[in-house]
C-alpha cells in the first residue's frame, strides 16, 4: 500500500478521520492548475473525480515494480501481481462490506456490471408479460441495458416516477410492485439531481415480494459508506472512477449464490477450468465473469483510491460536502434567473440549476472562462429532463476536497453569466 504525505502524518498522529480541506487538497496534483488564467475550481466530480497521488505512486507501482500477467505463472512477477490484485478484491470487499471475495467482480465500470446482470442474470429468467422495475431518474446506463432485455424477452419496462422536488413517489413504487414484478434495479444517488434513494426500504419491499434488487452505487460510492448486506440488495456496482480510482474498472458485488447460478457473460481465457474442442467447463465466481487478461493496474488503483478515502473519514467527508451542498444551494438559490433543479430533502452534494434566457453549453463555457469546471446537458439522463421539461441543465457536483471559497467562485462565475447576457428581470 503507497501512502501520501500528508495521509501518512493523519495516521502517525492518531487523527487519521480528522478533516483539514486544504491538507486534503495537496494529495491531489490536478487541483492545482490554472485554466485560462484562473486557479482551477473542480465541480465535474459527477462525471469523473480528480486522483490522490496514493492512486498515481500505485498505478507506476504495479507498471514498474510488479508487472505481469496475473493467474497464470510461476514465476515471481506474476505471482506478485496477482497478490497485488487479489488483495485488491479483498479491500473492495471490505468497502462494500461484503461477506466473501469471490462476490467482488471486477469490470470495466457500473456500465458493464449492469449489462452483465441485465443479460446474464435477468435475460434468461424473463418470460413474456414479465416487468423489470426502474426509476424515472436513472442513468442511461441503468435504463438502456433494461430496456433492451425487456425487448428481447417481450417483458415491460415498468417505472417509478419522480416527484417535482426529484425524489421518488413511493407509494407510486408499492403499487407497482406485483407478483409480475422479475427485477429491480434502480440508482443509489442521482448523477443529475443529487437525490439519494431509499434504497433499505425499497429493497425490504421488494424482498417481501422475493424480487431481486441491482442499486447502481457509481454516484454513492465517492460520498457514503457502503454496506451491501445491510442495504439488502442483490448485486451493486460501483465505476473507480468516480471514486477516485482510475478508469476502466469497477466492481459488481452479487450474492454468491446468485452469481454461482448465472452463466458467463463473456467467453475466453481465464474463465474456464477445462476446454475441448466441443466443450468448455466454466470456473466458479468471480473468474467465471472475468474473460482475458483483467486490467490488473486498474484495480490495483481502484483498491488504493477505497483505502484513500477510508482514512480520510467517511463522516468527515459526510459533514464536509454537506456543508458544501447547504453553500452552493443557498448561494444559488439567491441568485435571480438562477433556478434550481432537484430539490429532495436528503441529497448528495450534486446542483443542477437552469439560468433564465441562457442555455446551459453558454454557462459552462462561460464558467470555463472563468476557472471553474461544470456539466452541461443532460447527464445521462434524459428522462429527468423530460420531467422538468427542459433540454438540459448546469451541474455543480462537488467532492470532499472542494472548498466554500470554490462555492463563491461558482456564484460570482453565474453573476458573471448574467452580466454577459443581461437582467432576465429588468
Amino acid at each position: 500500500m503507497v501512502v501520501t504525505a500528508t495521509a501518512r502524518s493523519r495516521q502517525e498522529t492518531g487523527t487519521a478521520h480528522s478533516f483539514d480541506v486544504e491538507e486534503v487538497r495537496r494529495d491531489f496534483p490536478g487541483l492545482h492548475q490554472e485554466v485560462h488564467g484562473h486557479p482551477l475550481v473542480y465541480l465535474d466530480n459527477a462525471a469523473s473525480a480528480q486522483k490522490p497521488q496514493s492512486v498515481l505512486d500505485a498505478l507506476l507501482s504495479i507498471y514498474r515494480d510488479d508487472y505481469a500477467n496475473v493467474h497464470r505463472g510461476v514465476h515471481t512477477l506474476s505471482q506478485r501481481a496477482t497478490d497485488r490484485y487479489e488483495a485488491a478484491r479483498e479491500t473492495c470487499r471490505r468497502s462494500l462490506g461484503a461477506s466473501r471475495h469471490e462476490e467482488c467482480v471486477f469490470v470495466r465500470g457500473a456500465t458493464e456490471g449492469i449489462n452483465l446482470v441485465a443479460h446474464s442474470f435477468a435475460r434468461p429468467r424473463l418470460q413474456p408479460g414479465d416487468e423489470v422495475l426502474v426509476t424515472q431518474m436513472e442513468h442511461h446506463s441503468n435504463l438502456v441495458p433494461w430496456q433492451m432485455v425487456c425487448r428481447q424477452a417481450k417483458a415491460k419496462l415498468r417505472w417509478i416516477p419522480l416527484l417535482e422536488d426529484g425524489s421518488l413517489d413511493l407509494d407510486r413504487y408499492r403499487s407497482l410492485l406485483s407478483e409480475r414484478t422479475k427485477m429491480i434495479a434502480l440508482v443509489h444517488i442521482s448523477n443529475a439531481l443529487g437525490t439519494i434513494n431509499p434504497i433499505r426500504e425499497i429493497c425490504r419491499l421488494a424482498r417481501e415480494k422475493g424480487v431481486p434488487v441491482l442499486v447502481d452505487g457509481a454516484q454513492a460510492a465517492p460520498h457514503s459508506k457502503i454496506d451491501v448486506e445491510d442495504l439488502g440488495c442483490d448485486f451493486y456496482v460501483i465505476s473507480g472512477h468516480k471514486v477516485f480510482g482510475p478508469t476502466g474498472i469497477g466492481v459488481l458485488w452479487g450474492r454468491h449464490e446468485l452469481l454461482s447460478a448465472m452463466p458467463p457473460y463473456q467467453g475466453g481465457g481465464e474463465m474456464i477450468t477445462n476446454v475441448t474442442m466441443e466443450s468448455s467447463d466454466f470456473h466458479v465466481p468471480p473468474h467465471r465473469f472475468e474473460a482475458g487478461t483483467p486490467h490488473i493496474a486498474g484495480a490495483v488503483g481502484l483498491a488504493a483510491a477505497l483505502e484513500y478515502v477510508s482514512r480520510v473519514g467517511w463522516e468527515a467527508i459526510a459533514q464536509h460536502e454537506h456543508r458544501l451542498l447547504t453553500a452552493a444551494t443557498r448561494r444559488l438559490a439567491a441568485i435571480d434567473g438562477v433556478e434550481l433543479v432537484g430539490t429532495a430533502p436528503d441529497k448528495a452534494a450534486v446542483v443542477s440549476f437552469t439560468v433564465q434566457g441562457v442555455h446551459p453549453h453558454d454557462i459552462g463555457t462561460i464558467l470555463d472562462h472563468e476557472g471553474v469546471a461544470v456539466r452541461a446537458g443532460h447527464h445521462c439522463a434524459q428522462p429527468i429532463a423530460d420531467h422538468y421539461g427542459v433540454a438540459a441543465t448546469t451541474r455543480a457536483s462537488f467532492a470532499f476536497y472542494n472548498t466554500l471559497d470554490e462555492v463563491e467562485r461558482l456564484g460570482r462565475g453565474i453573476e458573471t453569466v448574467l452580466d454577459m447576457f443581461g437582467d432576465p428581470n429588468p
